[in-house]
């Protein structure tokens, strides 16, 4: 265990809810405490991710910056599961689509993220190791998604190291999404592995929500205000899945 505050976080212990919220962003986070906690207090700001916590339908919730990529999470994450005994990670971020049916704004529930990163080398591990998500939560995220008439999917993503790729042409630099899309995978985006395999480390629980920001096939794509503030009902789901989990 980690003794608090940790290296990244100076919040009190006892100061995150048993079910913390992740999104990249920290206006994201800030909005997310704003409009949908109950009396949120800022617990975090080291290095100005921020960190708030307060109460959703009676139950104690946080909402916390994880940044961009696996590094970060795996940073975050880490120090909430062993320093802070959080027991639930949501990712709640944007993903870009790689399949026809998926349109901007539907909601990818990651099952499983398949990923190019080397972060499970630190684990000493036979083989290939596939990160997948807490089926309780998953499962609870299923139900507030259908409670809430969202349009959703339910399976794989990828989870990449690289946002920006060297591509050397197009479509033959496009040849390993093309690769990703004949497998099923429903998007790209950059840190549910990571969060995947700290949960399954730790023995804790995590689960990847996303709402299509942009599709990687048609080119269309949402700005960064919408990205910010307009994925509400993502959040709203996040939300209910944390409540449920106390039930």
């Amino acid at each position: 265990m980690l003794t608090t505050p940790t290296p990244h976080i100076d919040a009190k212990p006892g100061a995150f809810g048993k079910t913390v919220l992740m999104p990249g962003d920290p206006l994201r986070a800030k909005f997310i405490a704003e409009h949908f906690l109950e009396n949120p207090i800022l617990v975090n700001n080291v290095r100005g991710v921020q960190g708030h916590t307060g109460f959703y339908k009676g139950v104690k919730v946080s909402v916390m910056a994880s940044g961009m990529g696996m590094p970060a999470i795996g940073i975050y994450s880490h120090e909430l599961f062993n320093g802070y005994g959080v027991e639930n990670i949501i990712r709640v971020g944007s993903a870009g689509a790689i399949q026809e049916h998926i349109k901007l704004y539907d909601l990818v529930i990651a099952q499983g993220a398949c990923t190019d990163s080397n972060f499970a080398k630190q684990f000493h591990l036979p083989g290939t190791f596939a990160p997948i998500a807490s089926y309780e939560l998953l499962c609870a995220a299923v139900d507030a998604a259908k409670a809430r008439g969202a349009v959703y999917h339910v399976g794989n993503v990828n989870s990449s190291d690289v946002f920006y790729g060297d591509h050397a042409g197009v479509p033959e630099g496009l040849d390993s999404v093309y690769g990703l899309k004949k497998m099923g995978v429903l998007a790209l985006e950059m840190e549910a592995a990571a969060l995947y395999m700290n949960a399954a480390r730790y023995g804790k629980r995590a689960l990847c929500i996303c709402t299509v920001s942009d599709h990687v096939l048609t080119g269309e794509e949402t700005t960064a205000q919408e990205r910010q503030t307009a994925f509400t009902t993502m959040m709203q789901v996040a939300l209910d899945t944390a409540a449920a989990m106390e039930a």
